[in-house]
């Protein structure tokens, strides 16, 4: 399983992908979990990621340019399945959800922040997008931790036995 997650916070995933069982997983081989910081792909002069939102409003939205030439040098660079936006708005994360993605072979998690991504982006780059529930988080990356998480149950190893997770409660 390979999953890159495309953010402009990239310390902030690494304890949590460095320890317990993810770590171990990851340190086996068994699960790939790449961060790509979004920033260096900005072609603005002091890489900014954020701009007005196109259609007017409040607050600043993801800018498209860098998050499109992110996920296309992610993808280059043999990452593959669905890029899945971390949104409010987006279906809600059920088990049933994480099966499906623990049955690929991997995906790519955009992670937004400020108002959100400018819809131009999500229309270019963006399969899918995802929500942990009915509430607002400030930006992507702890969505995409419990996705992670969750994928990381069903593949195989990971767990030591495929039945833990087959027998929990959400089975």
């Amino acid at each position: 399983m390979k999953i890159a997650i495309l953010t402009i916070f990239p310390e902030m995933f690494v304890s949590p992908l460095s320890v317990s069982i993810l770590g171990r997983a990851r340190d086996e081989g068994l699960l790939t979990v790449d961060t790509v910081d979004i920033r260096p792909y900005s072609a603005m002069k002091h890489k900014n990621t954020d701009d007005y939102p196109f259609g007017g409003g409040a607050g600043m939205v993801m800018t498209p340019q860098p998050i499109v030439d992110a996920v296309e040098a992610t993808r280059a660079r043999g990452y593959t399945g669905p890029c899945l936006y971390m949104s409010p708005r987006g279906e809600r994360l059920t088990q049933a959800k994480v099966r499906k993605l623990a049955g690929l072979e991997g995906f790519i998690l955009l992670c937004g922040h400020y108002e959100g991504v400018d819809q131009r982006a999500l229309d270019l780059v963006v399969d899918e997008e995802i929500s942990l529930g009915d509430f607002v988080l400030t930006g992507g990356e702890l969505a995409a931790m419990a996705i992670v998480d969750a994928v990381a149950r069903f593949v195989p190893g990971v767990l030591g036995k495929l039945v833990s997770a087959e027998e929990d409660s959400f089975s």
